[in-house]
């Protein structure tokens, strides 16, 4: 017989696709759909996955032990109380084949997850409203998509708990093992590795052998296994996500929405006809997911929760969107790195890539320059600071190029001398569109110079620093602050052309 295609999940379009259907540039668009972490974990980068890639032309015949092991230590269980696999979704659907095929499933709440439904239909079950009545009982706790926190009911039938977003509940259901109850967890959400696709289940060790024994071998890759060990072997802190949830909701009801209480990383706002409010967020590049009687919203960091809120402004009040930030990511194989810039800008900063100290140095850059940046990521640090360095100053003078475009209007040319107690420091910065550096650093800190010299690389700008004094702090502090202050001038608006007799940079 001819197999046909079943009802499927079907994943939203992709950010080139949506930009597109609106005349956008794809970094322009902000997903507020997805209810994963607004950024990878700091462990997500190229030496989590050396091991893996030196050994990846091999399987692993332990079936990642460390990760299970890993797993078992976080939940406080056993090894055997844990089965790994491709997203808690490979869970979902193999369980609705070992305990409902052609039989019946239901939901808690009933208006919940949707791939709970589509595994009904690949196990040929039919869905009921009842629970008591059900061989499978999937109970989404907290429950997506409204965020709310249910019940586990009483009922004969098999109970399995997905716990997506338990981390930003504080809420579980390990009590519940021993009952024979499963449990399934994710790092798609709080460990922010959604592309990974890693998940695992959580039950007494008969179950566990049972479910184990249907899954296809290492049905998860050893890269993503790499990068799961890496996450769930760091602090995992998601206080930062919960006072954005707070804080979101917060300005969502001065805007005169409602959302509901939430107990995840996203809000759920009852309204009538979301997908019109859909449709009218997405021109501005917010994306967001509308459910028969609401709009779903993923809470992101400050900056994109802002965003958010101009947009929602702009369509609801119909107020001016401000300027937004421009958005860029550089990864190399020795760091991961994103930054957002908006020029001009109000001084608002943050660097924060492990390289402390010159972290702090681009913060007083960028603050004296009156630009709004936020610059995150990691490197290499185990092996130094220079890769992380040089690439944090490439990073952001990458982002600074494009930023200023054309340089139209802009005044070009800028001065400044600043004393940093007994160091004195001297910049001159020319947007000239061509790469040029003159330094004279004494002392220098260590990679002051070469800090600069990654920045002119990138930026397209003619720098001119000379800095001296005692102490070696003292003279990069005053060159850094010197070089955004210089910046500040040549950034001002002087008209509407090119300052230049060539007419370009």
């Amino acid at each position: 017989m001819k197999p046909v295609p079943l009802e499927a999940y079907q994943w939203p379009p992709s950010n080139e696709v949506l930009a597109r259907r609106v005349g956008l540039d794809p970094r322009s668009i902000v997903r507020f759909d997805g209810n994963v972490a607004s950024a990878p974990p700091p462990s997500a980068r190229p030496a989590a996955l050396a091991r893996a890639l030196a050994d990846v032309n091999e399987y692993d015949r332990g079936r990642y032990l460390p990760l299970r092991e890993a797993i078992a230590r976080y939940h406080d269980l056993e090894v055997d109380n844990v089965a790994l696999g491709a997203g808690s979704d490979e869970f979902i659907v193999l369980l609705a084949h070992m305990f409902a095929e052609e039989g019946t499933i239901a939901t808690v709440p009933a208006y919940s997850y949707s791939m709970y439904r589509y595994a009904a239909i690949m196990a040929g079950a039919t869905v009921v409203e009842d629970p008591a009545t059900a061989d499978l009982v999937y109970v989404c706790r907290p429950n997506n998509p409204t965020g709310e926190m249910c019940e586990i009911p009483d009922v004969s039938g098999q109970i399995v708990v997905d716990e997506a977003y338990a981390q930003y509940s504080g809420v579980d259901a390990l009590d519940q093992l021993d009952r024979g109850v499963i449990i399934l967890r994710t790092f798609s959400k709080a460990f922010g590795l959604a592309g990974a696709r890693v998940g695992y289940a959580l039950a007494k060790p008969e179950l566990i052998e049972a479910i184990s024994s249907r899954q296809a071998p290492l049905s998860v890759s050893s890269l993503s296994a790499a990068l799961a060990l890496a996450a769930i072997s760091s602090p995992l802190d998601v206080s930062s996500a919960l006072s954005e949830r707070d804080r979101l909701s917060g300005e969502l009801e001065t805007l005169g929405l409602a959302p509901l209480r939430s107990y995840t990383n996203f809000l759920f706002i009852p309204m009538d006809e979301p997908e019109k409010l859909v449709d009218q967020l997405l021109p501005y590049g917010a994306v967001t997911r509308a459910y028969p009687g609401g709009l779903r919203v993923s809470v992101r960091d400050d900056i994109d929760n802002d965003f958010l809120l101009d947009a929602l402004r702009a369509v609801l009040l119909d107020t001016p969107m401000p300027p937004q930030y421009l958005r860029y990511e550089r990864h190399t194989a020795e760091t991961l790195l994103s930054v957002r810039l908006r020029v001009p800008g109000q001084g608002r900063v943050l660097v924060n890539t492990g390289a402390g100290f010159y972290d702090h140095m681009l913060q007083q850059l960028a603050f004296h320059a009156g630009l709004d940046l936020r610059l995150e990521g990691v490197g290499d640090l185990e092996t130094g600071d220079h890769h992380t360095v040089e690439d944090m100053m490439r990073t952001f003078g990458e982002a600074l190029d494009q930023a200023l475009g054309d340089r139209k209007g802009l005044t070009r040319y800028g001065e400044a001398r600043v004393p940093m107690d007994e160091a004195i420091a001297h910049a001159v910065v020319d947007l000239s569109g061509r790469a040029t550096a003159n330094l004279s650093i004494s002392p220098d800190e260590g990679m002051v110079a070469h800090a600069f010299e990654s920045l002119v690389q990138t930026a397209r700008i003619t720098l001119h620093v000379t800095a001296s004094g005692e102490n070696a702090h003292h003279v990069a502090e005053g060159a850094f602050k010197a070089v955004g202050r210089a910046l500040a001038q040549a950034l001002k608006k002087d008209g509407s052309l090119v300052r230049s007799t060539k007419g370009s940079l």
